[in-house]
């Protein structure tokens, strides 16, 4: 039981990190391609728009940066793992303060605090509805911290350090990322025109709101696109941090033989990286989004499991803890103590009502294109590992190989 349930969670959880990697570089070649479009005049001024395989091509390009950034040495992915941190604290900061500042027009506090858009287009007008599903991107935004889990073996003190470095990212996440969404909010005055695809953003309503801005005041948009730069290089910030993240996973499971050609991916160069789960990392990535060019609504499935994929390979091991192994299991040096319990239910059912949420329906009337493909994904993940499972693994996987005495 315990080698199917560890095989299961690291399957979940490499195709799940696969997924975000996916979706973060994705998003960052749909940026680069926004900003050409404004940079050339915008979709109104007759700017280049670029075609799926230009937006898969830079996709790809940007996945070979990442790989080969995440090929140096440990010091130097480390310096842009600093180089990363600050970008994005100073930018956001940055950010949150300066388009709210030049915006011409801002929006009332009433209506950046309880104005839902329900004349949306999309046939959802409940505004409960329209609240659960604005859950997924903040629940998407917390996705990968547990990348400090991934690392320990290159952290000091790991037992501490670890979790510490989880609960400040997700601490940093919520304050800082909070703020930079009001920043952008009071900035917001019609949300038709930003949602608009004949806008001259194409219809990137981040992008429409910086580039109106500074046009607005200075008759320019130069300011809003140099704005949405920054955002660009944070998004490329993460998406190295995400194959550092899917290159640790791949090489801890292959080490404990989970994955197939195990022998090949835990293999470590002169620098003790990891170089071979790297390439596989970003070549997997790459090969995900290729499923853009024939259908979108296969790679919104494809990418649907970057959120629910992870929190349940999160919640897994969360729920074993507080009912089978709520007596034998030993905390470590850094624990939650009595409340320990308290906050591992609350988890466990709080995953299991968001993957509920995210599976709902984001568009109405339903039809082939506007389905929401998520449980379909997610489930044929699960089958897959289970067949796995039962043909393959469970004849020569004896769980994962112990290196250290306790």
């Amino acid at each position: 039981m315990h080698s199917k349930l560890f095989l299961c969670l690291c399957r979940f959880n490499i195709v799940g990190q696969w997924a975000v990697t996916t979706s973060v570089d994705y998003s960052l070649a749909q940026v680069i391609s926004v900003i050409i479009l404004l940079s050339t005049g915008g979709k109104n001024g007759g700017g280049y728009e670029a075609s799926k395989y230009v937006v898969i091509g830079f996709h790809g390009a940007i996945l070979l940066l990442h790989a080969i950034i995440n090929s140096l040495p440990i010091t130097l992915l480390s310096f842009f793992g600093q180089l990363a941190a600050a970008w994005n604290l100073v930018g956001v900061f940055i950010l949150m303060i300066l388009i709210p500042t030049v915006a011409t027009e801002r929006a009332s506090a009433k209506f950046v605090f309880t104005h839902f858009n329900t004349d949306n287009g999309e046939g959802i007008n409940s505004k409960v509805y329209i609240f659960v599903l604005g859950l997924l991107m903040s629940q998407y935004t917390l996705v990968g911290y547990d990348a400090s889990a991934h690392m320990t073996e290159e952290t000091k003190s790991a037992d501490k350090n670890g979790p510490r470095g989880i609960i400040s990212s997700i601490g940093i996440s919520i304050i800082v990322g909070w703020g930079y969404i009001l920043g952008i909010t009071f900035a917001v005055t019609n949300i038709s025109d930003l949602l608009d695809e004949n806008n001259d953003a194409g219809g990137y309503a981040i992008a429409e709101i910086f580039y109106q801005v500074f046009k607005s005041r200075y008759g320019t948009g130069v300011g809003g696109i140099i704005c949405l730069g920054v955002v660009a290089v944070a998004i490329f910030f993460c998406g190295m941090s995400s194959v550092t993240s899917n290159s640790r996973m791949a090489y801890a499971f292959s080490r404990d033989g989970a994955m197939p050609f195990s022998s090949v991916w835990h293999k470590v160069n002169n620098q003790e990286v990891p170089i071979n789960a790297v390439w596989l990392s970003a070549f997997i990535s790459f090969c995900m989004a290729l499923t853009s060019l024939g259908s979108t609504v296969a790679f919104q499935a494809m990418v649907s499991i970057a959120t629910i994929g992870l929190y349940i390979a999160y919640a897994l091991p969360i729920f074993f803890r507080v009912t089978l192994a709520r007596k034998s299991f030993i905390p470590g040096p850094f624990n939650l103590g009595r409340y320990g319990i308290l906050v591992g239910w609350i988890a466990v059912l709080w995953v299991a009502t968001i993957s509920v949420l995210f599976s709902l329906p984001v568009s109405y009337p339903i039809t082939n294109e506007t389905l929401n493909y998520t449980p379909v994904a997610v489930g044929c993940l699960f089958i897959l590992v289970i067949a796995s499972w039962v043909f393959s693994a469970r004849h020569w996987f004896r769980g994962p190989i112990t290196n250290i005495d306790a």
